[in-house]
């Protein structure tokens, strides 16, 4: 199966969304919100902004679901 590589992140502070490519090698910690400029960081238990604020998670959770190793 191939992965879905463009995910909508939704800032949880102001609600503004934005569709965003996801990196396929490495998981993004960090996120700024253009609209409020806050910086998301994954919720615990979550290995990437994308896995906790967006409507696709990330390829490597794609792939191997949520109790794969992610990001080693």
């Amino acid at each position: 199966m191939t992965p879905v590589l463009r995910s909508t992140i939704t800032c949880p502070h102001c609600g503004h969304a934005k569709t965003e490519t996801m990196p396929t090698d490495a998981c993004q910690w960090f996120y700024e919100c253009e609209a409020c400029k806050a910086v998301l960081t994954p919720r615990p238990g979550d290995c990437c902004v994308f896995c906790s604020f967006g409507d696709v998670p990330c390829p490597p959770i794609q792939e191997r679901g949520r109790d794969g190793d992610c990001c080693a």
